[in-house]
């Protein structure tokens, strides 16, 4: 059974009265229920200003997000797709100590899992080696045949990855999963800083908040040093689905940041192994696409034949080096999260070194004695396919019914492949303003955004995201989870 503390027995509690401490891991308070030392100013002014000031303060981001549309689409829901991203107030705060750890960690690890891509799909040393086996990497249904052999610019496959964090109950920050082959959600991130400095601009003086303002450029910087060699006048898209696309508003924003074109596949054109944008005044050539389109989709002639979002031939142009993908095709089979597993093994084979950053206890399906403790015990497990993302195909043991989780036995047994098991985490928590007017505790996690170049770029915070029901620990927004904006301190 959890304890919990209110905050209405430590201190004046004003719009904290019943702020409950669990056993999870407050980013706020320590568990006398004081303010941990750099949420003190925020905590402060909190407690200074009326409930009516935060409801109006709210009522001003909200607006402001939808003003400037940001919104996001649900599948699958009839009451209709899209919706207005939603964002909680108040801001989750990093110390700098605690930050340069985070990017030594990420740094650490998208350098191991590049070098990791460029092995199996050439020399494939770890799995002569034994390290990893073999039948987990082709059984990927993200590795990609085709890669075999194909030189891809700097060795760089993967330029953009979004890596999930969770904090434990003792305070550290572990992975929860890699997100290496269209990660998105970073246009949240910036927008959501764009509001809060609006509402907020005394905090943030007053706090040294560390800027992330840079982080299209430094995204369209990353871009131009994978172009391919001798071309002087680099042609930079933003390759989309489309406006149908649950992310089409941060494909529109970060291609209007960067000031590059936005095109769907309809726009391009392959010929003799060159990649053209149709515009008005004729083909202009593109160098390189940073794509938001999954593999499958990329090329009709090269993978599904069905596909209307790619360019026919853009593979064989991909392959002849013409143009640059970003990230390149087949990197998805680094975050498939059974192989997910095997990241601290990847890290020592690679660079040997121990791992900054730990993994979360996984379980792998495929192997029986775990398969059979596991289904035995799904009650205490997060069982998730290791191909999905968004929080689908995934159950939280102790918030299932019975039902489900015999309907998930049976998944396990029949394709243990495509599932792993994972204890049930105490996500930590976080304070935010909720509907009834009080400051109360949610669950989050932490996407900090990273870039592989010429060197490794992490801006100083992430999307902090938000599991905005009550008790829930599932943050995604197609689930009804949230963001908040996140404040790494310059000291």
């Amino acid at each position: 059974m959890a304890t919990s503390t209110s905050l209405t027995e430590q201190t004046n509690p004003g719009v904290f009265g019943g702020y409950q401490l669990g056993e999870a891991y407050d980013e706020m308070f320590r568990a006398n229920g004081r303010p941990r030392p750099h949420y003190r100013a925020l905590y402060s002014r909190l407690l200074s200003l009326p409930r009516e000031e935060l409801r109006r303060h709210k009522q001003e981001a909200d607006l402001s997000f939808f003003n400037q549309g940001i919104t996001f689409t649900v599948y699958g829901r009839e009451e209709g797709t899209e919706r207005i991203f939603p964002h909680d107030l108040l801001p989750r705060i990093i110390p700098n100590s605690e930050w340069e750890r985070v990017e030594r960690g990420l740094t650490q690890r998208i350098t191991a899992l590049n070098a990791f891509l460029k092995d199996i799909y050439h020399e494939r040393k770890i799995l002569k080696d034994g390290c990893i086996p073999g039948e987990i990497i082709y059984t990927c249904k993200h590795f990609r045949r085709q890669m075999r052999g194909v030189k891809v610019p700097r060795d760089v496959y993967v330029s953009v990855c979004g890596t999930d964090l969770i904090r434990l109950p003792d305070g550290s920050f572990v992975v929860l999963e890699d997100n290496l082959r269209v990660p998105s959600g970073v246009s949240y991130m910036l927008t959501s800083r764009k509001v809060m400095k609006q509402i907020f601009p005394l905090m943030f003086r007053k706090c040294g908040v560390r800027p992330i303002e840079h982080y299209s450029q430094a995204l369209l910087s990353t871009l131009r040093s994978l172009a391919p060699e001798g071309r002087s006048n680099t042609t930079i898209v933003l390759l989309t689905p489309g406006v149908y696309n649950s992310a089409y508003f941060e494909h529109a924003y970060l291609a209007r940041q960067m000031g590059i074109e936005l095109v769907e596949g309809r726009d391009l054109v392959v010929h003799e192994d060159m990649v053209y944008m149709r515009t008005t005044s004729g083909l202009q050539r593109v160098d390189v696409i940073y794509r938001r389109v999954d593999d499958d989709f990329l090329d009709p002639l090269a993978f599904r034949p069905d596909s209307s979002l790619g360019a026919a031939g853009l593979f064989s142009a991909y392959r002849a080096g013409n143009v640059v993908l970003a990230n390149a095709m087949g990197t998805g089979v680094a975050d498939d999260k059974a192989i997910y597993a095997y990241v601290p093994k990847i890290i020592k084979y690679y660079l040997d070194q121990e791992p900054i950053l730990n993994n979360v206890e996984t379980l792998l399906m495929t192997d029986e004695s775990a398969r059979q403790h596991v289904c035995q015990n799904l009650q205490r497990y997060v069982v998730k396919a290791v191909g999905e993302s968004g929080g689908y195909g995934m159950l939280i043991g102790p918030h299932s019914t019975a039902a489900l989780r015999e309907e998930f036995r049976a998944r396990i047994e029949r394709e243990p492949r495509n599932y792993i098991a994972q204890p049930t985490l105490n996500l930590s928590t976080a304070p935010c303003f909720v509907d009834n007017g009080r400051i109360e505790p949610r669950h989050v996690d932490l996407r900090p955004y990273v870039l592989f170049g010429e060197k490794v770029t992490i801006v100083p915070g992430g999307l902090t995201r938000v599991a905005l029901q009550k008790g829930s620990l599932v943050v995604n927004s197609s689930q009804g989870g949230g963001s908040k904006d996140t404040w790494v301190l310059q000291s």
